[in-house]
């Protein structure tokens, strides 16, 4: 193995070089026309990404978790509504359910993808349900065409969280613009990520969108006059002005992503066949857009302590599922219930995959895993 080489999880400091002239430049635009909150800068992105994805309205927000949190308020849900949501996911996906008053009807997920498993939601569906929130994790489509299908049904509504999948797509459609709702986050360390926080929302239709839109400065169309309870979800202009450079560049690293995704398969063939590590599946008809390179691993933990300890950065997305986390002890689903998502906490490792990510490094990450499970 080489000697000690730094792999970080993220460089973002490597995307930043080479546009850092044209994000000064948007930047000091912004602080020029001292227009800081929504405005010209706001909308313009708005029409950018809007075309990028297809989508016929797409609404800039604070966060991707307000992203999710005004799609729930826009479909009004309330105290006595269920809205199922997979137990495995970033905190925000039911945390935003509670802050409505719904209660979130948690279900297992698919072993393969880590993405909701349609079956359990059938299961799961009562009366009381109105939105399914399917979340396309890590990058690669959830199991869209059964689920929709399973909402029409029902007539329940569908909340794609697409925090982590700009860009990707199912039979060449984009993750965000086949439920009700997308939702989108801008959080740095994404695939297109912002000077801080900031989010979206995607809507087909035109009335929800205006009431999206209305929701984001406190339920008013009109200054000071407010037709419903909404709340402070509005996107800075220098947020938008730093992602409407980057957005001209996502094509680009997202390419990056899924080449550097194939590298590894090529590297583990060679490298460390017998390692029980399992690669991320990607599967026909879904463009993956590797937001994270999560692989399962025997011996999760001491792998993740040798890669760190030999300057490989590697995170756990996510070590504890939502129906184990103490805030939703009052869900009444102890150890053991969802097993799928329990195995996949005990057993997930993210591995670095950023887009500057050069081969070197990524046999380094390959090699340093190689001699974790050498034979002693």
């Amino acid at each position: 193995m080489q000697p000690l080489m730094q792999v970080p999880l993220l460089d973002l400091a490597a995307q930043y070089a080479p546009i850092r002239d044209a994000v000064v430049e948007a930047v000091t635009r912004v602080i020029d026309t001292q227009q800081f909150i929504l405005g010209s800068e706001v909308n313009a992105f708005e029409a950018e990404v809007a075309a990028y994805l297809g989508a016929r309205h797409a609404i800039g927000v604070s966060s991707g978790t307000d992203a999710l949190l005004v799609a729930m308020m826009a479909l009004e849900l309330g105290p006595g509504d269920e809205v199922i949501v997979p137990t495995y996911s970033f905190f925000a996906t039911a945390g935003c359910v509670t802050r409505t008053g719904a209660r979130p009807v948690l279900v297992d997920i698919d072993p393969v993808t880590c993405n909701l498993d349609v079956q359990a939601v059938r299961r799961a569906l009562t009366p009381r349900t109105r939105a399914i929130v399917p979340v396309h994790l890590y990058g690669q489509a959830a199991d869209m065409t059964p689920l929709l299908a399973l909402a029409r049904e029902h007539g329940v509504s569908v909340i794609e969280d697409a925090a982590q999948a700009i860009g990707a797509t199912l039979d060449g459609r984009s993750l965000g613009t086949l439920g009700d709702f997308g939702c989108f986050s801008f959080y740095p360390s994404k695939n297109l990520g912002a000077a801080g926080d900031a989010g979206l929302v995607t809507v087909q239709d035109d009335a929800l969108a205006v009431r999206v839109r209305m929701l984001r400065v406190h339920g008013a169309q009109r200054t000071y006059h407010h037709e419903k309870v909404g709340g402070n979800f509005r996107m800075a202009a220098i947020q938008a002005a730093v992602l409407r450079v980057k957005l001209r560049h996502l094509e680009a690293w997202t390419q990056a992503r899924r080449r550097n995704a194939d590298r590894y398969r090529a590297l583990f063939a060679s490298l460390t066949p017998a390692a029980p590590v399992q690669l991320p599946v990607e599967l026909p008809g879904r463009r993956h857009i590797y937001n994270q390179f999560v692989v399962r691993a025997a011996r999760r933990d001491g792998l993740r302590d040798h890669l760190r300890a030999h300057g490989v950065g590697c995170e756990i997305y996510y070590p504890v599922p939502f129906h184990l986390q103490p805030c939703f002890g009052d869900l009444g689903a102890p150890a053991g219930t969802f097993p799928e998502a329990e195995r996949a906490a005990a057993e997930t490792l993210a591995l670095p995959i950023y887009s500057e990510l050069n081969e070197a490094q990524q046999q380094y990450v390959v090699e340093t895993i190689a001699a974790f499970y050498a034979p002693a």
